[in-house]
């Protein structure tokens, strides 16, 4: 197979990123109870990340193609490594905030390369939208395997023995590292979007005047902002409002991940028979509703000993399934405009979409954060309705900009983040 070594290395680097971004809930967990810092000051890990992810994506999508994809991942992938080793080794809040420092420079650098990649490897648009959707999935996959992972290394008599996971996914890193290092980019050929690095990044902000990129940015920004202050404080709030030990509250969280993965894979299939509006409007409803009447039901809810998950409240498993039906937005909002962008412009756009998710995945995280400390968690997660009333607006948006368009826009379900 060409470019194998290519193709498996993007892979191992969505796999990684995977586990570590989507931490940031275990860790805030492990800040306020190993740490001892409150609810707000825990949700600034979400910003180290994410504006981290949002500066630097900003600046790299018209950079990068000059720098070379392949030295671009290595030096990121090099970073991220001395960042696992330093948590391991630092064992500290800092630590835990440098980590999600150097996740977030290196995510940016990873995603926008892996982008631009598929489309460069792809044969033909039907291989791409199969390359990228099974990267994605892949991503879900580490997702899961993030909250069941974390909480096999915790132990009753060693409060430090967490920290051993580090270990495990610098090896990792170093793996995906070496396959990278020693795969050919000689046969992948690809534009340089302007003439110097002033003019790449002209065309980058150039494409915010495009109406449908603008109303894309705006509903990237509510779904990560609803996805992520859900998905980075679930493990508190299984733990804090549900009443569940430390480590069944993080796999608990398994849930939420494998819904979002389940919704995708169910609406890639439904996407062929039902217009993308209709579909999207039904999974927006139900999540509203899944808000509206499950929360409800952790009011004086019983606090009693867990010994197995027979004695895990019901709302523990219902509450996650909302990532089923929020799961298809992100995808589907995504295929709009990445059908209608040039080529040669998909390295600035996917900087676009990095930058917007990334601050709204900060923004979210950090207002669950306070309504966790000032209203409780039993209510936090009201917020939610707020952004998913702006993202019902920004769809028939969307619909109205797609059908003034020439452009004619298959849409298909493919994973995001």
């Amino acid at each position: 197979m060409k470019n194998w070594q290519i193709k498996l290395s993007l892979y191992l680097n969505y796999f990684v990123f995977a586990i570590l971004l989507n931490s940031v809930g275990i860790l805030i967990q492990k800040s306020i109870n190993t740490y001892h810092v409150d609810e707000v000051t825990a949700s600034s890990l979400e910003a180290f990340k994410d504006l981290s992810i949002a500066f630097v994506s900003f600046l790299v999508g018209s950079f990068l193609p000059r720098l070379g994809y392949k030295k671009g991942m290595l030096l990121a992938l090099g970073l991220v490594f001395i960042g696992c080793l330093g948590m391991y080794f630092g064992n500290s809040f800092m630590a835990v905030r440098i980590l999600f420092a150097c996740v977030g420079i290196s995510f940016a650098v990873i995603k926008v390369s892996v982008y631009s990649l598929v489309g460069l490897l792809a044969k033909d648009d039907k291989d791409h939208k199969g390359m990228l959707s099974s990267i994605e999935s892949f991503f879900m996959i580490g997702i899961a395997v993030a909250f069941i992972s974390f909480p096999m290394f915790y132990s009753d008599t060693d409060p430090n023995a967490w920290l051993r996971v580090y270990l495990v996914v610098a090896g990792l890193i170093a793996v995906s590292f070496l396959i990278l290092l020693f795969s050919d980019f000689t046969t992948i050929n690809y534009e340089i979007p302007g003439s110097n690095v002033a003019e790449d990044f002209r065309q980058m902000i150039s494409l915010l005047k495009r109406p449908l990129v603008l109303v894309f940015a705006i509903a990237a920004f509510m779904y990560v902002m609803t996805e992520q202050g859900i998905m980075s404080w679930l493990p508190t709030f299984n733990e804090k409002v549900l009443h569940l030990p430390e480590k069944t509250s993080v796999f608990m969280a398994v849930i939420l991940m494998l819904s979002i993965a389940g919704g995708r894979y169910l609406s890639s299939i439904l996407i062929k028979k039902v217009y993308w509006l209709t579909l999207l409007l039904v999974c927006l409803i139900g999540a509203a509703m899944m808000v509206i009447l499950v929360l409800p039901q952790t009011n004086g809810l019983e606090v009693k000993a867990i010994d197995s998950l027979a004695d895990v409240p019901i709302i523990a498993y219902v509450f996650p399934l909302i990532g089923f039906f929020l799961a298809p937005l992100y995808p589907l909002v995504n295929s709009i405009v990445l059908s209608a962008t040039e080529k040669i412009l998909h390295s600035p756009m996917a900087s676009l979409l990095t930058f917007f998710s990334a601050v709204g995945g900060t923004l979210g995280s950090r207002l669950v954060g306070i309504l966790f400390k000032y209203i409780g968690g039993e209510k936090a997660f009201y917020f939610s309705l707020i952004p998913m009333g702006i993202l019902i607006i920004c769809l028939f948006l969307l619909n109205n900009l797609q059908k003034k368009s020439n452009t004619h826009i298959e849409f298909n379900a493919k994973g995001g983040h």
